[in-house]
């Protein structure tokens, strides 16, 4: 055992975390004032449902020994087996499995923004349940298991994915499409402004968000070593370029450029370095950037020229964020950080790239197609959509018997303000 291995970890750990609760001051500082708390909710109910399940069955899934390719073993529910000693490397293995519950949150969490506005809080939750363990825990099983029998992405297509751009990011982007098309258009959709009520939220929120994925991304080095400091210096470089190409385009489209801009090209920049911030160099992390947050700006557009309701861009930020940067792996990873893996850019080589794109493609199809048929059967049972009169009323006070903002007793430019609102 390594202590400044197991220290770091476990503080990186605790920094993913932290990127829920900044998600969800993220979502709830973009969507209407009237259904803040329940975005944020659905954030939080992921922290409470995500932890016990990862016990009783999900970290079996992912990462018991006695599975295959496709699946993990159950030789480990309940954590069952899981002790002090070390998993593999220099951490115990009881650090791994807090630090990959993390991930599981976020993941989880992430597809909530996608339909906003307009579902049902009781339905979520379910959903939550059956879509962590159907999609999520087998595909990071995939992407995430090393060892003897590993996952197919891992172990035998060998697609490179340094801390989940398949199965945190395509994973969520896909399934936020798959139930955006379940649940539909919001009620005034393209007619009412649905514009964010709160960007200072949106600002607080992608800070957070930043903060934590430092331990999102160097923690994933697994050791507090050359590869955790590589990571974490490409995770800061990307994202900042990512701003910059997001604002281009605002500038290119409106000539002027907005904080959720910036918010959302920092997301964008920290969603596309995920899957390649252990194998670019920072040059070439700064290509990546500007790539994905201009890309991810036009990509949001998407949704009016295709017709579904993405409420806040899931689709456009993660989904396109994670292929961006899973696909680019191929065209600028270095050998020197692969461990002699060559790219298009570096060495001529197109092999890698295109195991890049089996990866993606592979995720993308598997997330899509399960989490329609889930969203279709929670819709067909108990009804996943709220109905158009509390979709109006607002979602916080129909299903939460409460509201984010008390303007009782406020003045007559109050209530106009709230009217507004």
């Amino acid at each position: 055992m390594d202590t400044g291995d197991t220290a770091w970890i476990l503080a990186s750990s605790a920094l993913v975390l932290l990127m829920t609760p900044g998600l969800a001051f993220f979502y709830g500082g973009m969507v209407r004032s009237k259904t803040v708390l329940n975005m944020m909710m659905m954030s939080f109910s992921a922290l409470a449902i995500i932890p016990v399940l990862w016990v009783l069955y999900g970290y079996t899934m992912a990462f018991g020994p006695d599975g295959s390719s496709l699946l993990g073993g159950f030789g480990k529910a309940g954590l069952d087996g899981v002790g002090q000693g070390s998993l593999s490397g220099t951490i115990p293995e009881y650090v791994f499995v807090g630090f990959q519950l993390m991930f599981a949150i976020i993941t989880v969490a992430l597809i909530s923004g996608a339909i906003a506005d307009r579902a049902k809080f009781s339905a979520w939750l379910v959903f939550v349940v059956v879509w962590v363990t159907v999609v999520y825990f087998p595909v990071a099983h995939w992407v995430f298991d090393f060892g003897d029998n590993g996952g197919w992405i891992a172990t035998k297509l060998e697609a490179i994915d340094f801390a989940g751009g398949t199965a945190v990011h395509i994973n969520a982007g896909a399934a936020g499409l798959a139930l955006a098309l379940v649940l539909g258009k919001r009620v005034g959709w393209r007619r009412d402004p649905m514009r964010p009520h709160n960007l200072p939220f949106v600002l607080l929120g992608a800070g957070l968000l930043w903060f934590g994925w430092f331990g999102f991304n160097a923690g994933s080095a697994v050791g507090a070593n050359g590869l955790a400091g590589l990571a974490f210096v490409n995770t800061a470089v990307a994202t900042g370029a990512a701003i910059i190409g997001w604002i281009a385009v605002e500038y290119v489209r409106e000539g002027k450029g907005t904080s959720l801009g910036a918010a959302s090209g920092a997301v964008a920049g920290l969603v596309a370095i995920t899957p390649a911030a252990g194998a670019v160099s920072p040059v070439g992390s700064i290509v990546l950037g500007i790539i994905a947050g201009a890309l991810c700006a036009l990509a949001v557009g998407l949704k009016y020229k295709l017709g579904y309701d993405d409420s806040l861009d899931v689709v456009g930020v993660h989904l396109v964020g994670g292929l961006v940067g899973t696909v680019l792996i191929g065209v600028l990873a270095t050998k020197g950080n692969t461990g002699g893996i060559g790219s298009l850019f570096y060495g001529g080589d197109v092999t890698q790239l295109g195991k890049q794109i089996v990866a993606a493609v592979a995720v993308l199809a598997y997330s899509f197609v399960l989490t329609y048929a889930i969203g279709k059967l929670i819709d067909m049972t108990i009804g996943f959509r709220v109905s158009e009169e509390d979709e109006v009323t607002g979602i916080d006070q129909v299903e939460h018997l409460e509201t984010a903002y008390d303007y009782a007793g406020s003045s007559a430019g109050g209530s106009n303000l709230l009217k507004e609102l």
